[in-house]
């Protein structure tokens, strides 16, 4: 690859826009998780349709977002890897916002029937190939931009538009809450998708004045018209490392959703907590987690991206119990203080993981590579995990033994697979001797 800038400008540049960037997708994508868990299943299905039954109904229009998102990667990654990181990030962008406008002007079911849930789930498939392109694309204008030893800090940004983007939803929800359930119902949860409007004319404001990285740009200068397609080189020569990166980020991505949305259904459900309540201990949450990713991340630039990860997973298991029955206590505090200690962890996570993908592909397929990690890991773990803790605590009795369990294992996995690319990436130093190619990012770890 090529060396970074040593202008400032352009790595900060890049880091503003991946975060703008990314926070405004994250707060399309979070507003439906919220939606799904709170207000979809009576808006969008039949009153007279069991709890149970229009709570799996909700969570389903949530999952089949993801059914796409692979596929969104795999486009996106083509593009991004032959065109151009900036006008594949514009494209996306677009695609999400003109989406989550339109959620907002949806009939209900009361109003237009069976149609209105056909609507929401076309809406939020093209949600999914939107967020399909744009992590990996958000993640490589900010790590290929990064100076020298920066590239964990930098990539951070990123995965800093995650919270962000749950920052604003959570406190747009809340925000619309404060006028009360009628209100809500009728038309405040509409408000946030709404404002999407606003939020993506900024992004694109940003990231038409992106530049490509430095990598792309040699990459355009030497393409050769004989190069095989990306997919096809990341599937041959790179499998491993996209299976080891669907493994590590299971629990960033699938028990992210554990933690928020279905942690918001199983307290209304089980525990009947005031919603208002548990949305402002997730804004709480969101915020704390905007304060320490950044640190966290520079903390694994300097004693290694992979530890700092392992690091994060494990406390994920330890806190995995906890977190459910502090919301057994009633107890505002500690019910907000699990809250904030499972995203100080998970915090752990988010911006180690990009430099950790990033530097394990070539960089004429890297958008690819890491795209369909990330995304083949949330179609697996991400989507369908609020549906599954929901079906798994209904068949043990509305118990959440099975789904922190759940929990637990994935990490456990998680910390085998970021183990295991640890080890490959010192191999492969051993190997290169010391050899600065043009293939790989320079080493984060």
């Amino acid at each position: 690859m090529a060396e970074p800038s040593t202008s400032a400008a352009n790595p900060r540049r890049a880091a503003l826009a991946a975060l703008v960037g990314t926070s405004i997708e994250w707060y399309d994508f979070y507003a439906f998780a919220t939606a799904a868990a709170i207000v979809f299943n009576d808006v969008f299905f039949p009153a007279d349709m069991p709890p149970l039954l229009r709570t799996l109904s909700s969570f389903g229009t949530f999952a089949v977002g993801f059914l796409l998102r692979p596929l969104g990667g795999i486009v996106f990654g083509h593009i991004g890897d032959r065109i151009g990181r900036k006008k594949t990030l514009v494209t996306t962008l677009l695609m999400m916002g003109v989406a989550s406008f339109c959620i907002g002007l949806l009939p209900t079911y009361a109003q237009i029937g069976a149609w209105a849930p056909a609507l929401l789930i076309v809406l939020r498939l093209v949600q999914g190939i939107a967020i399909g392109g744009e992590w990996g694309g958000a993640v490589l204008v900010a790590v290929e931009s990064a100076p020298k030893g920066k590239a964990t800090f930098f990539g951070s940004f990123a995965q800093l538009g995650s919270s962000v983007g749950a920052l604003l939803s959570t406190g747009a929800f809340s925000l619309m809450n404060l006028f009360g359930s009628s209100a809500f119902h009728s038309w405040g949860w509409r408000v946030p998708f709404l404002l999407s409007a606003v939020l993506v004319i900024v992004g694109l404001v940003i990231r038409l004045r992106l530049e490509e990285s430095p990598a792309m740009a040699e990459i355009q200068e030497q393409r050769t018209t004989d190069d095989r397609l990306p997919i096809v080189e990341v599937l041959q020569k790179d499998w491993r490392t996209v299976l080891l990166g669907v493994f590590g980020l299971a629990t960033a991505t699938g028990g992210y959703y554990l933690v928020t949305s279905y942690l918001l259904a199983y307290a209304d459900d089980h525990v009947h907590i005031s919603q208002s309540m548990l949305l402002n201990g997730l804004t709480l949450a969101a915020f704390v987690e905007l304060l320490v990713t950044p640190w966290l991340s520079w903390l694994g630039d300097r004693i290694g991206a992979h530890t700092v990860v392992i690091a994060g997973l494990a406390g994920v298991v330890v806190l995995a119990v906890p977190q459910f029955l502090a919301l057994h206590t009633r107890s505002t505090l500690l019910i907000w203080g699990a809250m904030v200690a499972m995203r100080f962890t998970m915090s752990a996570l988010y911006g180690p993981m990009a430099a950790i993908l990033a530097e394990g592909f070539d960089a004429r397929v890297r958008y690819t590579g890491i795209s369909l990690s990330y995304q083949v890991c949330n179609l697996v773990f991400g989507g369908f995990s609020p549906l599954i803790a929901a079906s798994l605590s209904a068949a043990a009795g509305g118990s959440y033994w099975p789904v922190a369990a759940m929990l637990m294992a994935v990490s456990a996995v998680g910390i085998l697979s970021i183990s295991r690319l640890r080890a490959r990436r010192e191999a492969a130093l051993a190997a290169d001797s010391g050899r600065v190619g043009g293939d790989r990012v320079p080493a984060a770890v």
